[in-house]
């Protein structure tokens, strides 16, 4: 195989993100074990002011 551009397109056979546990989601990433959705395993909830969120379908301020 050779290391350019081809093998570029073979690089993602995985999948990085599975369900998260808290918001339920499919953004917890498994190698760095965090959610790009909810910031868990973080005790505070990742949201910013303008951002509408939901966690486990409801909406949250």
């Amino acid at each position: 195989m050779s290391k350019g551009t081809p093998s570029m397109g073979k690089r993602n056979k995985g999948s990085y993100h599975i369900r998260c546990r808290r918001c339920g989601r499919r953004a917890y990433h498994v190698r760095k074990k965090r959610c790009a959705a909810c910031g868990f395993p973080n005790k505070r909830m990742r949201k910013y002011s303008w951002q509408n969120k939901k966690v486990n379908g409801k909406r949250i301020k």
